[in-house]
């Protein structure tokens, strides 16, 4: 039971983590290309500006190393963003193989709770025999409630770590869109009224 309780607490852990961390508005800001245009028209972007953006958001992290790019070729500016891309992807998704994993070896947690109990129950029934109920309902309460702990741990764990999987590759997406958006702006593929349609 201890293992299948420390599970728990790491998975209810992981899991309030990742709804605070991948919250729409902390990751995708909405508006950040037409902020960034602005500034850009302005003449306002600067390096102060720059930092604010890089540390604000992941987003922000993914635009500002094109806008660090932009006086090169779109090819140069849009590897790298790819390049950084990759790395928020992979922060996105901290922790989630971990949730993934709990949910695999829950059950077998479970399962080895439940072998350890019919021994339990096999061992009594040898050295006392079956005239004694009281003696047997120890293994075998073991055995059904070590089974339900595992089930009840894996069954959510699962579930969030599906959900967060799918919340990763929406986001993902996003700002894949954004940061294209951000790179036919600067490169002149977008007019104005684009980019404030966003």
């Amino acid at each position: 039971m201890l293992p299948i309780l420390a599970c728990s607490v790491l998975a209810l852990a992981i899991v309030l983590e990742r709804l605070w961390t991948l919250r729409r508005r902390r990751v995708v800001p909405p508006r950040l290309v037409v902020q960034i245009w602005q500034w850009l028209q302005a003449g306002e972007l600067d390096d102060a500006r720059l930092r604010a953006l890089r540390e604000g958001s992941p987003l922000g992290r993914i635009l500002a190393s094109g806008l660090v790019n932009r006086v090169h070729s779109r090819e140069v500016m849009k590897e790298s963003i790819e390049d950084t891309g990759r790395q928020v992807a992979h922060e996105l998704e901290r922790f989630l193989n971990t949730l993934g994993t709990i949910a695999a070896v829950t059950p077998l947690l479970g399962l080895l709770g439940t072998v350890l109990g019919m021994i339990q129950v096999f061992s009594v029934i040898t050295a006392v025999g079956v005239g004694d109920p009281g003696e047997l309902a120890g293994g075998i309460s073991q055995a059904l409630i070590t089974t339900a702990a595992g089930i009840s741990v894996a069954v959510p764990s699962l579930v969030f770590h599906r959900y967060f999987r799918g919340r990763v590759d929406e986001l993902v997406l996003e700002m894949e869109q954004e940061a294209i958006r951000l790179v036919e702006v600067l490169k002149g593929e977008r007019g104005d009224a684009e980019v404030n349609q966003g």
